[in-house]
């Protein structure tokens, strides 16, 4: 049988809530913050000194001797992985979500066997599906670093994708390393040699399950204006009025898929570059190899046209090369404006759009 007691059950009078408060502030003077934050928040903040909170003295020093067990990373608030309630903006798949230019040492093959470690700037990205709030970033990076230690070719590349596939739950994926590759070429009279340096990505792409391997190079040459050459030569012949062609630095950006089962070495795309456009600005020169260029330079004039053609003739005779696209950019040294040029054969590098900086891109400076 319960007993109530009327008393208990009645509307408290003011002056009885105001003899309470009055005795619960009596007794905070005497207590210590940690007692105080053990009491209900409601109460807490009628005591002076706790209207906004009842948080307890935190900790300040550093815990080293703190571990991590299961128990406490079960714990942990994970919002990327939280529900689609938490989702800003609209629901959305996302093509691309990942890092960009996280750098470590990767060691390379080369084409005489050897190999060489050279730092590398890795972006991985994944797809992400509408009702996913977002992606652990770290995922990509840590698969990724299983595998660092390994010579990186296509191969292991593909190893490293399929596992942070794998981690984030994702359909399509890409992997993407830059670095400057170094090959020794010697001068073009004097028999010296110097260290040319590539500036090269290697790109792995799975899109609705179809993997793609794709190689970059960026190709520095030197482009004499054959308009020029022939009205410098037409005044040194009609007036005897000595004139110079205008020339200037050129960049050209390489794209090609390469075939399955194929290999297509650094080296060999670096080949057919030189093999479509010889004027290759020079890393050791003396006299006689400056008047070797201007000689080269004088036997090979192009239009940034023609720079396109040249350089898709050769991606086309290779039949280790499918898809392509062909950049070039002659940075003009008559106008104040560059000359350019956009080549592509097959659909993986067709687009409606251009990048707007992708020209500002070519610029290789010092």
């Amino acid at each position: 049988m319960n007993i109530h007691n009327q008393d208990m059950e009645r509307e408290p009078t003011r002056e009885e809530a105001e003899a309470a408060l009055a005795l619960l502030r009596r007794w905070a003077k005497d207590v210590t913050a940690e007692e105080v934050a053990t009491l209900d928040p409601l109460v807490s903040r009628l005591i002076p000194g706790q209207e906004v909170s009842n948080y307890p003295a935190l900790a300040r020093a550093y815990p080293e001797d703190f571990e991590v067990d299961d128990a406490y990373k079960a714990s942990m608030p994970d919002l990327q992985n939280g529900p689609s309630s938490l989702i800003r903006g609209a629901k959305q798949q996302i093509q691309h979500v990942g890092i960009s230019n996280f750098r470590l040492p990767i060691r390379f093959h080369t084409r005489d066997n050897g190999d060489v470690t050279l730092e590398t700037s890795v972006t991985g990205t994944v797809s992400l599906e509408a009702e996913k709030k977002g992606i652990n970033m770290s995922r990509i990076m840590r698969s990724f670093y299983k595998h660092a230690s390994d010579t990186f070719s296509f191969e292991v590349m593909e190893t490293a994708l399929d596992a942070y596939k794998a981690d984030l739950e994702s359909f399509d994926a890409r992997i993407q390393m830059r670095f400057r590759f170094p090959m020794k070429v010697a001068s073009l009279r004097s028999g010296l040699e110097g260290y040319q340096y590539y500036d090269i990505a290697l790109e792995l792409v799975e899109k609705a399950g179809v993997r793609k391997k794709i190689i970059h190079l960026d190709y520095v040459y030197s482009s004499t204006c054959p308009c020029s050459l022939e009205l410098s030569e037409h005044a040194r012949q009609f007036r005897g009025q000595l004139a110079t062609p205008h020339s200037q630095r050129s960049v050209s950006r390489l794209s090609a898929v390469i075939e399955d089962g194929e290999m297509l070495w650094f080296e060999d795309l670096i080949d057919m570059a030189r093999d479509a456009v010889p004027t290759e600005t020079q890393v050791m020169v003396k006299r006689e190899d400056e008047q070797a260029f201007a000689e080269l330079n004088a036997a090979n004039p192009i239009f940034v046209e023609d720079a396109a053609r040249l350089f898709c003739e050769q991606l086309q005779n290779d039949p280790r090369v499918g898809d392509f696209r062909v950049i070039a950019s002659h940075q003009e040294s008559l106008h104040s404006h560059d000359a350019v040029s956009v080549l592509t054969e097959g659909d993986t590098f067709d687009s409606e759009s251009l990048d707007p900086r992708m020209f500002s891109t070519l610029i290789h400076v010092g």
